[in-house]
């Protein structure tokens, strides 16, 4: 009787590595040579940054001898600056971070002149407060003011070099106020802020059934009011002129409450009521504009905002709007406001995608004027870097 064939032996089965994970031969870095490394790198960053500093200081000394730190400062460059940040990221950390820690890195490097004095609603912990610092670094000298008429005030006299106000939220549109300003002040925009906003319920309990009243500004009222409809209806509410006012006023009563940032609960006190942020539209944004006194050169991805005062008549709005359109330049915004000048009248505050030195920019204005009663120029700014 044949045998049978016996059969081919199967190769053995080398161990797979875990799902997930790849084989690695090497063995892992010793702690104290990942340290070392750190370390060495760490004296690099820091060699480079003393060496940048040293290049502004030389910079401020091209420049001649200049009045102030206003005179040194030069916010199209600055924007030019953050967007090679953001070219250049390649991670592991976010465009976000890089741009932040260049910011301070400029903000300190200017500095080294004199601190920029910068007028915002405050007091302290405001929102306005946060976009002075994302905007202009920890370095600059941040003024807390009363009032937005206040901001305008203090630039325009000199007291600050440049000024923050809010202009507009994503969900509860325009500040009017701010846009009411501009009528009447000669004062510049120069730039602008766009600040995710993250409203918290804070008090000096933290508990939510001690509530009796709630401080906070109308805007952070309007964001909320969905929240505060199905969680605490029957709570009074007390308008107050800034979100930090009402975070000082409630730290003082445990029935109280105020809304408001973190940076509010922080310097105030508080404790939050609620973990989570409690504003009804989850990707809330205030855009903020920087006033100074000053226009400045193109930085190459600008915006320019005019004020247009128009001839009543039919069509006349069609008049003003036609140019922008036949010299391809894209309009971001417009608003009406009575122009206080006569009843019935109304200036136009439209926000463009260009510069005013930009060519199809005067052409169009050129046309404008024809059409118009007058044409204010705002500014001529870099649009916010992300």
């Amino acid at each position: 009787m044949a045998s049978k064939p016996t059969k081919p032996s199967k190769p053995k089965k080398t161990a797979k590595p875990a799902a997930g994970k790849k084989a690695d031969a090497t063995p892992a870095p010793a702690l104290s040579d990942v340290r070392a490394k750190i370390d060495g790198i760490d004296r690099q960053i820091q060699s480079l940054i003393a060496e940048r500093a040293q290049f502004a200081h030389q910079v401020g000394k091209a420049k001649g001898k200049l009045a102030a730190a206003v005179d040194y400062y030069r916010p199209e460059r600055e924007a030019q600056v953050l967007r090679m940040v953001v070219d250049r990221n390649e991670g592991p950390l976010s465009d976000e971070v890089l741009v932040h820690v260049f910011r301070e890195i400029m903000s300190a490097c200017l500095a080294q002149q004199e601190p920029l004095k910068i007028g915002y609603l405050g007091p302290e912990g405001t929102f306005s407060q946060q976009a002075v610092l994302k905007h202009f670094g920890r370095s600059a000298h941040g003024l807390p003011l009363a009032s937005i008429e206040e901001v305008f005030q203090e630039v325009a006299s000199g007291n600050a070099d440049f000024g923050v106000v809010p202009v507009e939220n994503s969900g509860q549109g325009t500040i009017q106020i701010t846009l009411d300003m501009f009528l009447t002040s000669d004062l510049k925009i120069c730039g602008e802020v766009e600040l995710r906003v993250h409203q918290f319920l804070m008090s000096r309990s933290g508990r939510i059934d001690d509530i009796e009243r709630i401080y906070a500004h109308p805007q952070s009222f309007a964001q909320t009011a969905g929240w505060l409809r199905a969680n605490l209806p029957k709570v009074e509410k007390v308008p107050v002129s800034s979100n930090a006012e009402g975070a000082r006023r409630a730290r003082g009563n445990d029935d109280a409450a105020a809304i408001g940032g973190e940076s509010a609960a922080h310097v105030y006190g508080l404790k939050k009521v609620v973990m989570s942020p409690i504003q009804d539209d989850k990707d809330n944004t205030t855009r903020f504009l920087v006033i100074g006194r000053s226009l400045f050169p193109p930085s190459g991805h600008d915006r320019t905002s005019v004020l247009v005062f128009i001839h009543d008549k039919p069509g006349a709005l069609f008049d003003v709007l036609s140019p922008f359109a036949r010299h391809g330049i894209s309009m971001n915004r417009i608003e009406s406001r009575p122009s206080h000048h006569a009843k019935w009248e109304y200036g136009f505050f439209i926000d463009l995608a260009g510069h005013i030195d930009d060519d199809a920019m005067k052409l169009a204005l050129a046309e404008l004027k024809q059409h118009s009663a007058q044409i204010k120029v705002l500014g001529s700014y870099p649009v916010a870097v992300p």
